[in-house]
């Protein structure tokens, strides 16, 4: 009897990614939805969905508009084309976009009104609310407000990328229509506050202050008639747009690709419109209207529900001064390594290697390291790559102080980390001015690793004394990202660095290093073939295990090469936040294979390799996801863990966690939905999360 051979490259056996990702937007709104969290936690979560729905118009629909217009044919890994993915995204993302407004009008909104947080239309005021907006209308909103006429002589106006505006119709004396558009300000809150005031519940349960809103949008429009004097109008009808925002660079063409990075942030605002938010009010006649001037097609209109814009909920969350309703803050911990340094930081990581893990564990060592070696005079040299620093970065603070003391200081600059360019072209710049050498990567690859080396001088001789991690040099977002980061003076990964910094800001053409893992050079080739040797134990006889913790699985080899262990009998735990385009639990294929998402109030963002190696594990975390773009296109390093002690606490501790959690976790089916895992009846429950903060 022949074996039967099962086509790991039919595309019966993917999961589409871009539906993979709406369905990560699923999971987000699901905590929005979870009666069991804070109040204003939810009201975060809605934020969170409306925003990332926002990127995902702006950058994957986007991208897959322009392959419609350009008529290319091909298919993705699950034999959809294009045009059928637009189709797909289309009717699953208008389902989950008006799910979270019934979430928000059905659920939280009363919910808030019970708590003293009142979010009101203006029809809903009371006169002293009216006459209290109404002159807040004239002394603040009216001087901002720019009406824009529609006629033969003032063409459709130009719509800035995620504005909400009013398509105003109004009537002249003669009884003539007119049309205008008027875009609500963004310099000014989206919910305005009636009254200001703040404090929590009292012990008896009664509320002590009362936190009223108004839509400014309604307020506006409540007010038209003091712009348009001696007109009539007749209507006003909100609407909101989103535009490309992905940035096309070619680099090849750019001589100075700072400022072309600065023009085409200046470009991200004229992007063609993906997305068209109407209310079912707004009439057929200014529907189309619309259509025609913004240049998109009816199946860009989405008709929904209040409010236009999820995102614009924030607002409440980081504005309202009610600790009750949310999250307990969390203090992280200073891992003990750094407490029981007798002397500085360097003794301590001289004296082994410290794993770190946010943000369970405090970022400050981060800082302090590059304080201490901005400050040491023994060091030489500081070598650094910046991917997302934010706004407010110490760590760059340090290399500015490090260069102005005299020290070799080395930065690559990662100018086309989405989003974050402005941020990094402002601390390039900075950078500069003092001295720094600046350097933006290399011509068509990101550099998304994150390294930093100190040089020290010490006898004799140099040590060098590194951090390396899976997450930013961002202080903000350690403190709601999950990422593990390693300080370690290892001379082989000492000496790897040197060489991944020389690749970095020369024309190095090393292909082989001792012990990082490095993309696109080595690391999808090591990372093979340690898969194919889990494989081989596992057709040995041999117990079989892989553990990945991933951001994303979507890359086709990577996932057959899954699919060829599942088959070999090896176990596969895949632990994956969001995209996954593998589909587990198919028989022949996929049945040994198991995918779990967390979601809960810390973005999992760390990515670790566990192979079980026959009982001599080995352990790797990077910068790194399962995708054909970080594998082949990006500057990213995964790096071994050594110390058999952190090799056992992330092994058992770490990742057995995560493998019992039946509080947050979620299973991903054949079919591609997620089931939450419920605990069984006199179980412990276990939250991964809750579980590293106690």
């Amino acid at each position: 009897m022949t074996e039967t051979v099962i086509d790991l490259t039919s595309p019966d056996l993917y999961i589409n990614r871009e539906l993979s990702l709406l369905e990560f937007q699923r999971r987000v709104l699901e905590e929005a939805w979870d009666e069991s969290k804070p109040l204003l936690e939810r009201i975060k979560f809605l934020a969170i969905f409306g925003s990332n729905m926002d990127e995902f118009f702006m950058v994957r629909v986007s991208g897959i508009r322009k392959m419609v217009e350009a008529r290319i044919m091909g298919v993705s890994p699950d034999g959809m084309t294009a045009t059928d993915e637009l189709a797909a995204i289309r009717k699953l993302s208008l389902e989950l976009i008006l799910d979270a407004q019934r979430c928000y009008q059905r659920k939280l909104l009363p919910k808030l009104e019970k708590t003293g947080i009142h979010v009101l239309d203006y029809q809903k005021l009371n006169k002293t609310q009216k006459e209290r907006v109404d002159t807040y209308f004239k002394e603040v909103i009216y001087p901002v407000l720019t009406p824009l006429a529609l006629d033969p002589g003032h063409p459709f106006p130009h719509i800035s990328n995620l504005s909400l505006n009013l398509a105003i119709v109004i009537r002249d004396k003669k009884g003539n229509e007119k049309f205008a558009r008027l875009k609500v300000p963004d310099t000014l809150p989206r919910l305005l506050p009636i009254k200001r005031s703040s404090g929590g519940v009292r012990k008896d349960g009664t509320i002590p202050h009362q936190h009223y809103f108004v839509w400014l949008e309604q307020v506006i429009a409540a007010n038209l008639h003091d712009l348009f004097p001696g007109m009539e109008v007749t209507a006003a009808h909100p609407f909101r747009i989103v535009r490309d925002a992905d940035i096309e660079i070619q680099e090849l063409e750019a001589d100075d690709l700072l400022e072309t990075m600065q023009q085409n942030i200046r470009k991200r605002k004229f992007g063609s419109v993906v997305q068209v938010a109407v209310y079912e009010s707004m009439p057929e006649n200014i529907r189309e209207l619309l259509v025609d001037n913004l240049e998109v097609s009816r199946n860009d209109v989405y008709v929904l529900d209040n409010p236009l814009g999820l995102s614009g909920l924030w607002q409440l969350y980081n504005n309202v001064e009610r600790h009750d309703l949310k999250d307990i803050p969390y203090k992280p911990r200073v891992p003990k390594a750094f407490k029981r340094a007798t002397t500085d930081i360097f003794d301590a990581i001289k004296n082994g290697n410290i794993l770190i893990h946010h943000p369970y564990d405090s970022f400050n060592p981060v800082v302090d390291f590059l304080n201490a070696a901005a400050r040491d005079p023994q060091v030489l040299a500081i070598k650094q790559t910046l991917y997302r620093v934010g706004s407010n970065a110490p760590v760059v603070e340090a290399l500015l102080e490090a260069a102005e003391r005299g020290k070799e200081v080395a930065v690559l600059v990662e100018l086309k980390a989405r989003f974050d360019e402005e941020s990094n072209i402002g601390w390039a710049r900075a950078l500069e001015e003092v001295g720094v050498h600046v350097v933006y990567g290399l011509v068509g690859l990101k550099t998304h690793c994150k390294v930093t080396m100190v040089v020290r001088q010490e006898g004799d001789g140099i040590r060098r004394y590194m951090h390396l991690a899976t997450g930013n040099y961002n202080a903000l977002t350690s403190r709601i990202y999950e990422d593990i980061g390693m300080f370690t003076a290892d001379e082989d990964m000492g000496a790897d660095a040197t060489d991944l910094f020389n690749y970095l800001t020369g024309y190095s053409t090393k292909q082989e290093y001792r012990k990082l893992l490095v993309a696109p050079v080595s690391l999808r080739k090591k990372l093979e073939k340690m898969i194919l040797r889990e494989i081989d134990h596992a057709k040995q006889g041999r117990k079989a295990h892989l553990i990945f913790k991933l951001n994303s699985l979507v890359d086709p080899q990577m996932i057959q090469l899954l699919y060829l262990a599942s088959q070999a009998g090896v176990q596969v735990d895949l632990l994956v936040r969001g995209m996954c385009c593998l589909r587990p639990g198919i028989k022949g294929v996929s049945e040994n294979i198991r995918v779990v998402s967390i979601v809960g109030r810390y973005l999992e963002h760390s990515r670790l390799f566990y192979f079980h190696n026959d009982g001599k594990e080995n352990i790797y975390l990077g910068s790194a996801d399962l995708m054909t773009r970080n594998l082949n296109h990006r500057v990213e390093v995964v790096f071994p863990v050594e110390n058999k002690d952190h090799i056992k606490y992330l092994r058992h501790h770490v990742l057995d966690t995560y493998l019992k959690d039946n509080a947050r976790a979620r299973i991903l089916q054949t079919n591609g939905s997620y089931i939450r895992v419920t605990p069984e009846a006199g179980k412990e429950i276990v939250d991964v999360q809750e579980k590293f903060m106690s």
